[in-house]
C-alpha cells in the first residue's frame, strides 16, 4: 500500500457488536455539530494569537491591537467570535472593556493542540 492510499477491507464484514457499541455512545448530531463549530474557531491564527495574549493578562481592545499590530476593528471582530463561542469573557470598567479567558478549558485545549503538533 502506498503512503497516501487509504486502507480498505478486502471483504465486507460488518462487526455488529462494535456497530452497536458505537451507535449507543455516539453523541447527538447537534452536539457533534457544535463541537465541529467550536474547533473551527481555533482554525484562525489571529484568534489563536489573541488567546495567547489573554493567557498572560486581561486586556482591552486597544492593548490587543497594539500587541498584535492590528486595527481595533479587526480585533473586535475576532473577539466577537471568541465571545460567541464562550472562549473569552468581557467586563466593563469605565469607558474600557477588558477581555479575559472564559475558563481554564481554553488553556487546556490550546495546550493539548500544541502537544499534538509537537509529537
Amino acid at each position: 500500500m502506498q503512503k497516501n492510499e487509504a486502507a480498505c477491507c478486502e471483504s465486507v464484514e460488518v462487526h455488529e457488536e462494535l456497530v452497536k457499541i458505537v451507535n449507543e455512545t455516539m453523541p447527538e448530531e447537534t452536539e457533534l455539530y457544535d463541537l465541529a463549530e467550536l474547533f473551527k474557531v481555533f482554525g484562525d491564527s489571529t484568534r489563536i494569537r489573541i488567546l495567547f495574549v489573554l493567557f498572560e493578562a486581561e486586556v482591552c481592545v486597544c492593548d490587543l491591537a497594539a500587541v498584535l499590530n492590528m486595527t481595533q476593528s479587526a480585533i473586535s471582530h475576532q473577539l466577537r467570535i471568541l465571545k460567541q463561542n464562550k472562549l473569552v469573557k468581557s467586563r466593563r470598567e469605565g469607558k474600557s472593556v477588558f477581555y479575559s479567558l472564559a475558563d481554564a478549558h481554553v488553556r487546556t485545549i490550546i495546550a493539548q493542540g500544541r502537544e499534538h503538533i509537537e509529537e
